[in-house]
C-alpha cells in the first residue's frame, strides 16, 4: 500500500522541479545533486503509487496526479510561511513580506501610494510588487508566487478568492482642454474624429473597446498603441490625443486637474470589475491580511 505521510524533503524538491521543470536545474537551485533530487522524487512516486511526471526529453511535465499534488504542495509551502509571519506576528506588525501581482495601471500610482501608507504605519513591512497581464496575476495567485492579486476581471475564476469586487467603467482620458472635456460623458463614434492612443490588445480595457467597436460598426487606428500605460498618458499631456483606462489609474491626476477622465454611454464600457484576488482557502500572512483592508478602503475612496 502507498504510504499515508508525505515527507517535507521530498515535497519541497517535488516543488522545484515543478516550479524548474527540470531535475537538474531543481538541483542547482536547491544546492543538491541531481541524484537526489531524482530518489526523492521516485520516493514520492513510489509512496503514492503514481507517476507524478511525464519525463520528456526537453524536461518534466506534470500527470493529472502530479498536479493535485502541486496544489497540495504549494497550500502547505505558503501555510508554513503564514505560520511563521503569525509567530512573528505576536510582537506586532514589525517584519515580513507582502507580496502583490498586479496589472499596469494599478503600479503607477494607485498601489506606490498605498504601499507607503502602509509603510508609515508599519515600518519593517516589506513589498514585492510584480507587474503583468490581468491573466498573469492570477496565475501568481493560484501558484502561490503571491499573497495579492490587484486587477480588473471579466468573469469568475476557479480556486479565486474574491477579497473584494467593484465596478470598473472603461472612461476616456484627456487634457482639460480637449474639445470633449465639456461632455459628461461619450459615445464611442464621438471618438472617431481625434486621435486615439490605444492599449495593447491583451489589456481589458482594448478588448472591451474592440468589441463594443465592433459591435457598432466603428474602426480606429490608433496613431500610438503601448503596452505600458505611463506612456499613453504622457503622449496624452504632450498632443491631443484621447486614450482610454480606468478611474484608479488616473486617480490622482484626476484630483490634480492634470486630466480629465469621461465615461461611455455604451453599455458593454462597462463589463468588468476591479479584484482583489487571494487564494481560495489560503489564511493570509498578517501583514497580507492588514494590507488587504487597507487597499479595500483605498479602492473606494473617491
Amino acid at each position: 500500500m502507498p504510504g499515508q505521510y508525505l515527507q517535507e524533503t521530498s515535497l519541497r524538491y517535488f516543488l522545484e522541479v515543478v516550479k524548474c521543470g527540470s531535475i537538474r536545474e531543481a538541483a542547482e537551485r536547491l544546492f543538491v545533486s541531481s541524484s537526489a533530487v531524482s530518489r526523492q522524487i521516485s520516493a514520492l512516486e513510489e509512496n503514492l503509487d503514481t507517476q507524478l511526471f511525464e519525463r520528456r526529453p526537453r524536461g518534466m511535465a506534470l500527470t493529472a496526479a502530479g498536479e493535485i499534488l502541486a496544489m497540495h504542495a504549494r497550500r502547505l509551502d505558503l501555510e508554513t510561511g503564514r505560520v511563521v509571519s503569525e509567530i512573528q506576528a505576536l510582537k506586532g506588525l514589525r517584519k515580513g513580506m507582502v507580496r502583490v501581482a498586479t496589472s499596469s495601471g494599478f503600479s503607477l500610482e494607485f498601489l506606490p501610494s498605498a504601499i507607503a501608507r502602509f509603510q508609515r504605519e508599519y515600518p519593517g513591512i516589506q513589498f514585492q510588487m510584480r507587474v503583468s497581464t490581468s491573466a498573469s496575476v492570477t496565475a501568481a495567485v493560484l501558484r502561490g508566487d503571491a499573497d495579492i492579486g490587484l486587477t480588473y476581471s471579466r468573469a469568475a475564476e476557479r480556486d479565486i478568492s474574491v477579497a473584494f469586487q467593484q465596478a470598473a467603467p472603461v472612461m476616456v482620458i484627456m487634457t482639460p482642454g480637449h474639445p470633449l472635456a465639456s461632455f459628461e460623458s461619450l459615445k464611442l463614434a464621438q471618438l472617431q474624429s481625434h486621435a486615439v492612443a490605444l492599449p495593447a490588445r491583451d489589456n481589458t480595457v482594448r478588448q472591451l473597446f474592440d468589441v463594443c467597436s465592433s459591435r457598432h460598426r466603428l474602426v480606429f487606428e490608433p496613431v500610438l498603441e503601448s503596452d505600458n500605460f505611463e506612456s499613453l498618458i504622457n503622449y496624452v499631456l504632450h498632443t491631443e490625443a484621447l486614450t482610454i483606462g480606468g478611474e484608479v489609474t488616473v486617480r490622482e491626476r484626476l484630483r490634480n486637474g492634470t486630466l480629465v477622465a469621461r465615461p461611455f454611454r455604451e453599455h458593454g464600457m462597462a463589463d468588468r470589475f476591479i479584484e482583489l484576488q487571494t487564494l481560495m482557502g489560503r489564511t493570509l500572512p498578517e501583514g497580507a491580511r492588514a494590507f488587504l483592508e487597507l487597499l479595500k478602503e483605498q479602492l473606494v475612496a473617491v
